[in-house]
């Protein structure tokens, strides 16, 4: 999807939290300053935690309780190995009681569990457009797809015939046809 503002990159997280459940990793990368900690705020929001979420570029991670759920923040970005995410204890980290959300997620994706939902933000065509893309890794957050979409559409339905790139479509940059599948599309049917 393409959001146009902060605000509606916070929109997009707030309506994907209450699908959200304990254990649930999500990991953000894409363009430095594209709007990871943004997204984290909005689903702090939807979580119905009140403490003010910030980047933990310097501390690694923070936890925020109080909300639905708690909500653990990660940051990657500033560690050189993945070696060195290892020694942290970043397997302790991945508590199943809580929800986790690890920033240039990307960057060690074979820490990553099975089952977690990829976003990648990126700059879009405008200073304050951002293209969002997410991508379900595991079965779980496949069969979540569907209704991820619904609540995205309901609540960025007014004057947004744009929202999403049309089915099967490259984003914005890529050559036509060499993108994957839709990320907001149901699974094929081999994977169903």
């Amino acid at each position: 999807m393409e959001s146009r503002s902060p605000e509606e990159t916070r929109r997009l997280a707030v309506a994907l939290s209450p699908l959200l459940r304990p254990g649930d990793v999500l990991s953000l990368g894409g363009d430095l300053g594209a709007g990871k900690t943004t997204f984290v705020q909005g689903l702090a929001i939807g979580l119905g935690i009140t403490e003010r979420v910030t980047s933990p570029s310097f501390v690694l991670l923070k936890e925020y309780l109080g909300g639905r759920y708690p909500l653990i923040h990660m940051d990657v970005y500033r560690l050189e190995r993945m070696q060195e995410v290892v020694d942290l204890g970043y397997d302790e980290f991945l508590d199943p009681s809580h929800i986790v959300v690890v920033e240039w997620g990307d960057m060690v994706e074979p820490l990553l569990p099975k089952e977690h939902l990829s976003i990648q933000m990126s700059y879009g065509t405008a200073d304050s457009r951002r293209e969002i893309v997410l991508q379900p890794r595991g079965f779980q957050w496949e069969m979540r797809m569907q209704t991820v979409r619904v609540l995205i559409e309901e609540l960025f339905s007014v004057d947004r015939d744009d929202l999403f790139f049309p089915p099967g479509d490259s984003p914005p940059g890529s050559p036509p046809g060499t993108g994957p599948r839709h990320p907001l599309d149901p699974p094929p049917q081999e994977m169903l």
